[in-house]
This record gives structure tokens, sequence and C-alpha cells, in this order.
């Protein structure tokens, strides 16, 4: 199945008030939150739809593209939720002791129905006989040694102790719906419904690159004035996370035509481009000035620490083309970005909803500096102490360049615009880092 979404020759952001595709002066000098930038990027996604059939087994964080129908019923019979004795629940009225005729084991079922008065010894996920309705547990049963079953002080309700059929899914009934990212439980439950292969949504296809005279691969010879290039392995880390496939361009000079082939011969293969540094108004932001000659791109200064310049729009090349991300050059500037701003515009593009990790609360252990009027996301780490509270504390100071207080941290602190600064023992926001970047 091949039905891959054309996109328009033309972007058009649904950008509203001051937005503009390209900014003005003022504009330039304004910042607005993450809410409305996030809504403008997410009002802009069109959905890939290119499927591709895969087995069930490789179906980990794959997203399914059609919804899945029960074909049978789960479980498929009535069966012990444990290990003990099978019997009628209505013949409690009439019967202190119960017979004991033989055993149903998983895989072996009894093959006779029960008679009234009669009962069977049964373990956890084994059939039901017929006419049994009711289990005791093994460690309640008083048994005689001529097999004899003692109902007198027992008290059981009817299915007690069993699971009934199509309790957890009844053959015709909507089982996962399009859109939903396989985990262990889902895969699971296709397992149940003996599903072998399923329609998937094609992994989306990213391109990164960094740029900068000044970067060099590890393991290379480091010059003067030179650093590591480690945006690029973060970025990769993190969309393979996400479970797209990644295409490295590798490190570009601060070339303007080089940046530019690049991104223009890379259109046809990328459903996204995402590129780190280059974005501000720097006079060597060589990025930002291809950008702006090769697609209808916007720049946004967003009102938030750290990660404030963010780029987004999309690059059209020979009737192709590709969504484009410029974030930040600050390696925490950019993992930031990525989260609030490129993971939810992925999510929306691979073809399933929203979703952001729900933030929890938590008790500071120490002030925190907190300049009004902007979003900040600090770096944190959560412990949970002797009497059940979350507690966090910051990982030490929190530029943006600093990447060992993120490989510290377990949790970003999230502080709203309005607040002021946080005092040791005062509530705060955070969002845990499992499953976030």
């Amino acid at each position: 199945m091949n039905c891959r979404n054309v996109q328009p020759n033309r972007l058009h952001i649904k950008l509203k008030n001051k937005y503009t595709m390209y900014p003005t002066q003022e504009q330039e000098t304004n910042s607005y939150t993450v809410t409305q930038v996030q809504q403008q990027i997410q009002d802009t996604i069109l959905p890939v739809t290119e499927f591709e059939q895969i087995s069930a087994n490789q179906g980990l964080n794959r997203i399914l593209a059609i919804d899945i129908v029960a074909g049978i019923d789960v479980p498929a019979f009535d069966n012990a939720a444990m290990d003990g004795y099978a019997f009628a629940e209505r013949d409690l009225r009439h019967h202190a002791e119960l017979t004991i005729v033989g055993k149903s084991h998983a895989g072996h079922p009894f093959q006779n129905r029960l008679q009234p008065g009669q009962a069977v010894r049964i373990t956890t996920g084994a059939q039901m006989p017929d006419y049994a309705d009711s289990v005791l547990p093994q460690e309640l049963a008083i048994i005689r040694q001529d097999a004899i079953l003692d109902m007198r002080d027992i008290k059981i309700r009817r299915a007690q102790h069993c699971r009934m059929r199509g309790e957890d899914l009844a053959a015709g009934k909507l089982a996962l719906t399009k859109g939903t990212r396989l985990g262990p439980a889902e895969l699971g439950l296709l397992a149940a419904l003996g599903k072998t292969e399923i329609t998937v949504q094609r992994p989306l296809r990213i391109a990164i690159f960094s740029t900068g005279d000044e970067l060099r691969l590890p393991g290379q010879h480091l010059e003067p004035g030179c650093a590591f290039d480690s945006n690029r392995v973060t970025l990769h880390a993190m969309l393979t996370r996400f479970g797209a496939q990644v295409l490295d361009l590798g490190i570009l000079p601060d070339d303007p035509a080089e940046i530019q082939s690049a991104l223009l011969n890379i259109v046809p293969e990328a459903d996204v481009i995402i590129t780190s540094g280059g974005v501000s108004n720097g006079a060597a932001d060589f990025t930002r000035q291809v950008l702006q000659q090769s697609g209808q791109v916007s720049f946004w200064s967003v009102n938030m620490r750290p990660g404030r310049p963010l780029a987004f729009g999309q690059i059209n090349h020979n009737q192709n083309s590709a969504y484009v991300f410029g974030l930040p050059g600050n390696p925490v500037a950019m993992m930031a970005g990525f989260y609030f701003f490129v993971r939810p515009a992925l999510q929306l593009l691979s073809g399933s909803p929203v979703t952001m990790t729900p933030a929890v609360k938590a008790i500071a252990n120490m002030d925190i500096p907190k300049k009004v009027g902007r979003t900040e996301f600090q770096r944190g780490v959560c412990k949970i102490n002797s009497n059940g509270n979350l507690h966090v504390s910051l990982t030490g100071e929190q530029g943006s360049g600093m990447l060992s207080s993120m490989a510290e941290a377990n949790c970003l602190i999230m502080l709203i615009p309005e607040q002021e600064d946080i005092i040791a023992g005062d509530t705060v926001k955070v969002l845990i880092f499992e499953g976030l970047i």
C-alpha cells in the first residue's frame, strides 16, 4: 500500500495576529509564548499517508495506519483466574460437599460436563468445564481423603476468580485505533488477537545536519577555537528513540552555497529537515539566510529559556517539499526546542495524536531564581524521600550550553511566566525525563 500524501507546493502557515511569513523588525524583537508557537506549528502539519505491511513482531514503536478490530473473543473461553477448584456456584444452595471428579489444566481441559454436586481441580488459565461458573482458591479448600470438597463455610460469588469469554475484548469490537503508537502492551494485544501482520505508517525520514567551521567529529583532532559536534549526536539519538529514519548529512561549512545545495538535494528524500545553530540574528548565521532564500520559513523568538530562537517552515524543490526546523545551537536549548516543538510536530506528521508527558508536583529543595514574564525549563534531579514525597533540586548552573547538567538531570522544572523566584519548600511542576527526550 503506497498512499503518500502529496504536499502542497507552497506552505500556507496559518499565522495569526502579528505572525507573518517574514517578520518585520518590530516582530523580530517580540517574543511569543510556547503555547502560541506550538499551536502555529501544529496547525500547519499534514500527516504522511504512506503505509507499509510489517510483521507484528517488528511493530514496536510503530504507528498503526488502520483500526484493529477484534476477530475473536479475548479470552476465547471461560477460564480460571487462579489455581483451585471449579464448580457451579448454584450448587452451594443444595450441596455442602462436592465430589472432585477430575482436573482441568491449561491446554488440557476436563472433557466431560460437570454434574450437580461435582468439582474439578483447575489451574490458572485452564478452561472452565461446562456447567462450572466459579473457582474456589486452593488455599481456601478443605479436602477429605476421599476427594470430597467441604463447602459448608465457603462464600463465593458466581463467576468469582473466573475470566469470562470476551470479557477483555469481544469479537467485532475496536481493539486499537489508527494512530496508536505500538508499545509492549499493544503488541501483546495484537498477539492475543492472533495478528501476524499489521499495516503501519512508514517511518518518518528526518534529515539532520550541523553547520559551523569550528565543528569537528568526535575522534578528530581538535584545533584551537574548535569544538566537537555534540548536537547532531543528540538529535540522532532523540530521533531514533522516536522511531524515525535518520538521514545524517554531517557537518556543513559556513558557506551559504553549500548549505543551500545540501538542503535542496535532500528535500526529495526527507519529510523533515532539522538543523541546529545559525537561526538567530548573528552576522555568521548563514543557515538563516539560506532558509529565507530557499523556502517559506518563519523565525520566532520564543519567550522561553532555554531555547529562544526557533525557525519553522517548508522548503520546496522540484515539486517536492519538506518541513524544516531550525533549532538553537546551544545543546540544552536545542534539546528543549526538540521536545516542545519538534516532537509534537513529528507525532502529528506520523499520524498519531500529540501526547506530552504530564507534569507532576514536587517540593523544591532549594531557592530557584526565576525571571517573571517568561517560561523557564530548569534542569533538576527528582527523588522520593522516606515519606514518599517527591523533591527536586537543580543540577547546578543552568546555562544553555551546559550539556553536563542535562546529563545529570532526570527532569525539567517547569516554571510559567507568572512565577517569581522559587523559595525552598515551594511546590513546583516537573517533567520527568523517562519517555520525554
